[in-house]
């Protein structure tokens, strides 16, 4: 069934390929949508769960804020339902930021992780006011590529409207959750990151919302960790230069489960 039942809410997944499990995490005011790429690219090789959270794609809202532990708990509680015992996770924005705390405080439930645009501080982002409310990524990239950021913001925009339950007017009470997440949170010391057992690959764009010096740091913090800047792009990286990213995600998931069985 395309629905499954959590605490408090009846959320939308999808689950495709065989193979070992990974687990995506999509992006705040994103469905599974924006992650469509690397789902037809991994289930190729792997068996790929995604599952959009509540006040998201196909999934209703439910009462109350937005918060990063709320995000983790409903992750949790998807692996459970899914008798997932561990899986590896790629997660994107608010969904690397998911990432980070599950490898945290579960570390037996991952596999490895990749983090993509992620951050640990609003005092990680470029500019707090351009990152609350948008997380598009700064001001100043060349015409061609803010001509598609803005065509894939449109696109997200559309994708809301077209599979919300809740009705398009209520992409603003979705937004204004989120500005308050992006303003308030996420708060993870540094030295917390030194807990992450997995092997981990934290990514980011170089014009992206997350300030290169603060990825450069989540990167150092953690024990083992590969760091890839994409060039040429924004916070949107994933829907930007998706070939790309599966690329060096095909790689460091190759390379992962082959030290696994080693």
């Amino acid at each position: 069934m395309p629905y499954i039942s959590l605490p408090g809410a009846e959320v939308y997944h999808e689950v495709s390929g065989a193979g070992e499990p990974v687990v995506l995490l999509h992006g705040g005011f994103c469905s599974i949508e924006t992650m469509r790429p690397q789902i037809e690219c991994l289930s190729k090789h792997y068996r790929v769960f995604a599952m959009e959270r509540p006040g998201h794609g196909r999934s209703a809202d439910r009462e109350g804020p937005i918060t990063y532990r709320g995000i983790v708990a409903d992750v949790v509680a998807y692996l459970d339902t899914m008798r997932l015992d561990d899986a590896h996770l790629l997660g994107f924005s608010d969904g690397g930021i998911a990432g980070l705390l599950l490898a945290i405080d579960h570390a037996e439930r991952v596999r490895s992780l990749v983090a993509i645009g992620a951050n640990t501080d609003p005092e990680g982002l470029v500019d707090e006011a351009e990152g609350v409310g948008s997380k598009s990524g700064p001001p100043g990239a060349p015409g061609d590529r803010a001509r598609l950021v803005r065509r894939i913001e449109e696109d997200m925009q559309r994708d809301y409207e077209r599979l919300s339950p809740d009705g398009p007017l209520h992409a603003d009470v979705v937004r204004e959750k989120l500005a308050r997440l992006w303003r308030d949170e996420p708060h993870i010391p540094l030295e917390r990151l030194r807990a992450v057992a997995s092997p981990t690959l934290i990514m980011a764009a170089d014009r992206d919302s997350i300030t290169i010096e603060h990825t450069l740091a989540m990167a150092e913090g953690i024990p083992g960790a590969q760091l890839c800047i994409v060039p040429g792009s924004t916070h949107l990286v994933m829907m930007e230069r998706p070939h790309l990213v599966n690329r060096i995600v095909m790689d460091f998931l190759a390379e992962s489960t082959r030290d696994e069985r080693d």
